[in-house]
């Protein structure tokens, strides 16, 4: 292994542990699709190409083509330009209105790959995948603030991989995944002012994971270049489920009352951290595109994508007795502290992707793209802990390439469809609304050869 080679690893590694930013969930449920801008600058359309080192999340079958070192790095700048809720009666009432911070957000990527020898090649590449970020303005009179203030979920993926070129024209690529994940949730807590007998808010509660908790799992795919111009690709990413252990913590909000407080501070254990845990399934992933050049400077990728989020089942957090009062209020019952179940119940769903290149020169090209995207969560469980809706995404694109250095940018416009909660299961909060959700994506992508 050359010391360009190495040094090159060393960095893809080291970035593992740097790669710590939140990223906001863009792509259905809380996943993210943008990892590489070539890609982004055709909505994603890349499982038929997998022609850059973004390949590694798009299409491990590409890797069998790689035919000398590439180190490519780049970010997703993605910023909300609307994130909003207006409620519904019974509860929280027609005329309520609620905003949420906007996201301002740079999940990053990085990827290297090489070539072992003329079959064999390898690579590792370093993303989030997966990542949620809500978090609700003026938390303290939130009409939702019982439900959640905020939720986030960090993510990151270090991916190995191994490409075999089974024949000149027939890729086959492998490798394993390791996600190491974060998951913080925010809350008030409320009790009945005995009193009065109206709901007051009593406390904040903060439930996070105790640093990066770690789920293994594992990737495929295949690339068939039939002819110069017509190839086709199917990628698969497994499930990986991840266990949580943390703490939750609460802190006091005085109601006023003095002997309220006092009553409420002598049975809950506030400011003290107490063990939580829980676990997130993620979902498998699987892709397939054909792609066709319509002439020598115009080709045109269709992908079809399918998410498992079935296994989206439910959230339990567990906890002991002293940790539900903490969780769950002054007023937790011991089945509390056995696990208490947030249902969720997801389908799963597919999205779909045109993607067109355009060679404008003999070293630059624009793309474009368009992307519909279904969400898997039904309207019961549409919740401010995350208002997930079905979306169409426009993108434009631009590349260009010289010696030993390549660039590519893209520029996405994501409207998520007007989501409405009118229904909810039974012995569930009602919140009842319409949530409404814009954003803009910038990614940026350098490589080097």
């Amino acid at each position: 292994m050359s010391w360009r080679r190495m040094h090159s690893v060393r960095w893809v590694v080291a970035a593992a542990l740097l790669l710590a930013a939140g990223s906001p969930a863009f792509g259905a449920g809380f996943g993210i699709f943008e990892h590489g801008s070539k890609a982004m600058g055709m909505a994603g359309a890349f499982t038929a190409q997998a022609d850059d080192p973004s390949l590694l999340f798009h299409n491990a079958g590409g890797l069998a083509f790689v035919n000398e070192d590439e180190l490519a790095a780049g970010v997703t700048w993605i910023k909300g330009s609307e994130a909003d809720f207006e409620g519904a009666a019974p509860f929280p009432g027609s005329g309520v209105r609620a905003e949420q911070e906007l996201l301002s957000e740079f999940p990053p990527h990085i990827y290297y790959v090489a070539p072992i020898n003329q079959t064999w090649k390898w690579g590792v590449g370093v993303n989030a995948p997966f990542g949620l970020v809500t978090e609700w303005k003026n938390p303290s009179t939130f009409a939702g603030r019982f439900l959640s203030t905020k939720a986030a979920l960090e993510g990151i993926d270090v991916n190995p991989t191994l490409g075999w070129q089974i024949t000149p024209n027939f890729g086959l690529g492998i490798g394993a995944i390791g996600r190491f994940s974060t998951v913080e949730l925010n809350r008030n807590v409320a009790t009945i002012n005995p009193f009065t007998q109206t709901a007051v808010d009593v406390g904040r509660v903060k439930i996070e994971s105790d640093g990066y908790d770690t789920g293994y799992g594992w990737n495929v795919g295949l690339l068939h270049k039939v002819t110069p111009r017509l190839s086709w690709g199917l990628s698969y990413r497994s499930q990986i489920s991840i266990d949580y252990q943390g703490d939750g913590r609460l802190t006091q909000i005085t109601t006023g009352n003095a002997q309220l407080d006092a009553l409420v501070r002598a049975r809950t254990p506030f400011d003290t951290n107490l063990p939580v845990k829980t676990t997130v399934d993620f979902p498998d992933m699987a892709s397939f595109g054909v792609a066709l050049g319509i002439t020598p400077r115009l080709l045109v990728e269709v992908d079809a994508n399918w998410t498992g989020w079935s296994s989206f089942e439910e959230v339990v957090i567990q906890g002991d007795n002293a940790t539900a009062r903490a969780v769950f209020g002054p007023n937790a019952n011991p089945a509390q502290a056995r696990g208490t179940v947030i249902p969720e119940g997801w389908d799963d769903v597919m999205n779909y992707r045109l993607g067109i290149k355009l060679q404008s020169g003999p070293t630059t090209e624009w793309r474009f793209g368009y992307v519909y995207d279904e969400t898997p969560q039904p309207e019961e469980v549409v919740s401010p802990l995350l208002p997930d809706a079905n979306r169409n995404g426009v993108t434009l694109g631009y590349g260009s390439t010289g010696p030993g250095l390549k660039w590519d940018v893209a520029l996405m416009y994501l409207m998520f469809d007007e989501r409405e909660r009118h229904r909810t299961l039974p012995n569930e909060p009602v919140f009842h609304g319409t949530y409404n959700t814009t954003a803009w994506l910038f990614g940026l992508t350098v490589g080097w050869k």
